[in-house]
């Protein structure tokens, strides 16, 4: 009952991080779009943020095995806070070179927020949930991950609706005093040693991984990059300036097809039972995924290019995209904590998310890039090749999940 209790609380605080996290993003991307910013000016905003999410998935995770989950999940919640009060504070009348940076300082507290708090949550999942009930196991890092997705498409819509209602400054002031009860709801009721090795962890253990953890990380990070190559930068600018969207209707979309992503991922283990004959997913599940992904990601360039109705093509299509993907990050999400045993997971979940944010670093930076030098088009071939990348590296992962993996 205790277990059940604390995974709720966890689940609770990053669900309230989710929502500001989102709602940041759509808030500055659609504020600084609005201000004349280029597409690569936009993505720089966003690389610091990206940055050191990869710096602090891999310290994060040694910090949470040596002193406990609860300190790094808080550390998350009151970065995030900080973060969005020193965006606030931003002064319109800076140039746009002292405002850029500003900006990404903010974007690099949020970004480390982040990640501290998502690798802490993931993490305590494993721990929570008895060894050896893999089904249960796969069950509750879906719900996880897929009721996060949902709330941070609602955030965009949030964020969208915050700007037009309330402007840029008070809509931040508003999520950081609403984050602050979130933190300080789950410093009074969390377990202190949530997550706490039973041994001590040396430092140098933040890189050593299994041959399967190696793998399925590098397979997540162009699974990301494959995303965010067309979804940071790209595609709400081309919905803006292509399609002449209103930005409550590009926050809109975004957020449907965030919360549409999310619905599915917490389905996963339900839409996978019959293919897989009632079992858990392996390596062949994470491959086959990919590969899908390459030819849909494929069909959307090639109806783009022949001047398609953007509905049939980026509508539907980038829709149909999310519904895929979606199942393939869930399996991702799985095998994580199949791989790793209880005492390792903060390490091998922090070294993980590691390679989730680099990949969101390259899409994030070529997403301005290529959108500003071949379109929404451009984008998405980079994406396919991504994706065709993701799709051989999980060949070799295990086409059978052992009882205990040795992280």
């Amino acid at each position: 009952m205790n277990d059940l209790r604390n995974y709720m609380l966890v689940t609770g605080a990053y669900w309230g991080f989710t929502l500001t996290d989102g709602a940041l993003r759509m808030l500055v991307l659609l504020h600084f779009h609005e201000l004349g910013y280029t597409p690569v000016q936009i993505a720089f905003l966003f690389l610091f943020y990206e940055f050191f999410g990869i710096v602090t998935n891999l310290v994060g995770g040694w910090v949470g095995a040596h002193f406990g989950l609860k300190i790094t999940l808080f550390a998350g919640l009151a970065l995030q806070v900080f973060a969005l009060s020193m965006l606030a504070l931003l002064d319109p009348g800076w140039s746009a070179v002292v405002s850029v940076a500003y900006v990404m300082a903010a974007q690099a507290l949020s970004g480390i927020a982040k990640d501290l708090t998502k690798m802490s949550s993931k993490s305590a999942i494993k721990v929570l949930i008895p060894e050896g009930a893999q089904g249960a196991l796969f069950k509750w890092v879906a719900i996880l991950t897929g009721s996060k997705n949902a709330l941070k498409g609602a955030g965009f819509f949030l964020g969208g609706l915050l700007l037009a209602w309330l402007g840029f400054r008070a809509a931040l002031f508003v999520m950081a005093a609403g984050l602050a009860l979130v933190l300080i709801g789950a410093v009074v009721s969390l377990p202190g040693d949530m997550g706490r090795a039973g041994k001590k962890v040396k430092f140098s253990r933040i890189l050593s991984k299994s041959r399967e953890i190696n793998l399925l990380s590098a397979a997540r990070m162009f699974l990301f990059g494959s995303r965010d190559v067309w979804f940071v930068v790209g595609l709400p600018v081309f919905l803006s300036t292509s399609l002449d969207w209103s930005h409550p209707e590009v926050g809109g979309f975004l957020a449907l097809w965030v919360i549409g992503y999310g619905g599915v991922q917490a389905l996963a283990p339900n839409l996978l039972r019959r293919g897989l004959a009632g079992g858990t997913p392996t390596g062949r599940a994470a491959s086959t995924g990919a590969f899908a992904l390459a030819g849909l990601t494929t069909l959307i360039a090639v109806g783009i290019h022949l001047e398609l109705s953007p509905w049939l093509t980026v509508v539907a299509g980038l829709a149909l995209f999310g519904i895929v993907f979606a199942i393939n990050s869930a399996v991702h999400s799985y095998l994580i904590l199949e791989y790793t045993l209880s005492d390792d997971v903060a390490l091998n979940v922090g070294f993980y998310y590691m390679a989730n944010a680099a990949g969101r670093l390259f899409g994030t930076l070529l997403s301005g890039i290529v959108f500003q030098l071949a379109g929404l088009t451009g984008c998405l071939w980079v994406s396919m090749v991504f994706v065709l990348a993701a799709g051989l590296i999980s060949l070799r992962l295990p086409r059978r999940n052992p009882a205990i993996t040795i992280g």
